[in-house]
């Protein structure tokens, strides 16, 4: 009796011993299959070009300082016309023109420090050029001095809404393009990863398009626009 309860108890271990063996080879070799199905390889697939800007907005602005509002306004119309007169002789049209009305401050309001002034009235006045013709608005840039012989002298406002601005509205006719030169230059890149790593490239996974950006190509250009879109892409690796 002895000998028999004790052959059941080795062959109840023994099967014990089995199971978890097979059980530990089973969770093993799935490990394993998981990590063989998570091969893969994520790249980013570059796109990049230069356009030139095919909008630009002009402001042309002055100033005047006096002592009577009226007087001024006066003068500030004179001017105007001169400017319109200007741009219209140049080719620009009603529609590429835009006369804002004039800022007018109260230098004396706003004299803290009692300050003696020549002048209590300060005003900025702004006419706005919005065209295509880029290339025709740059050259007439460079014809500011006829103005300063009329007596209108155009000051520079490097900063906030009062600067020149160039802008490229034309992405949705190039975004076709560098969507599969980008998708184009991950799929090159994954083949040669693959090739580096003695594998062979699957499928897509997944794909992300970047954003599109468009920026200067640099300070002094700013008409020149560099456009730009990365593509994240996924594949399988065999």
């Amino acid at each position: 009796m002895e000998v028999k309860k004790e052959n059941r108890l080795l062959l109840a271990a023994l099967i014990i011993a089995v199971g978890l063996w097979l059980m530990g080879d089973g969770i093993g070799n799935g490990i394993v299959k998981y990590k063989k199905m998570d091969r893969k390889v994520t790249v980013k697939g570059l796109s990049e070009r230069e356009v030139p800007a095919n909008k630009v907005t002009w402001p042309l602005i002055y100033k005047e300082l006096g002592n009577d509002p009226s007087a001024m306004f006066e003068l500030i119309e004179q001017k105007n016309q001169k400017v319109v007169s200007f741009l219209k002789a140049a080719g620009l049209t009603e529609d590429e023109i835009s006369v804002n009305p004039p800022t007018i401050r109260d230098r004396q309001a706003d004299n803290y420090g009692n300050e003696i002034m020549n002048y209590r009235y300060k005003a900025e006045c702004v006419i706005t050029v919005t065209s295509t013709e880029v290339d025709k608005i740059r050259q007439l840039m460079k014809r500011q001095s006829e103005l300063m012989k009329q007596g209108i002298a155009l000051v520079s406002e490097e900063y906030g809404d009062n600067s020149i601005r160039y802008e490229f509205t034309g992405l949705t006719s190039i975004k076709p393009e560098m969507v599969e030169e980008a998708m184009k230059n991950a799929a090159a890149t994954a083949e040669q990863f693959a090739h580096d790593a003695d594998a062979k490239l699957g499928g897509v996974i997944t794909a992300q398009q970047g954003q599109f950006s468009i920026e200067d190509r640099d300070a002094n250009t700013p008409y020149i626009k560099r456009v730009r879109v990365v593509n994240t892409v996924e594949y399988a690796i065999k």
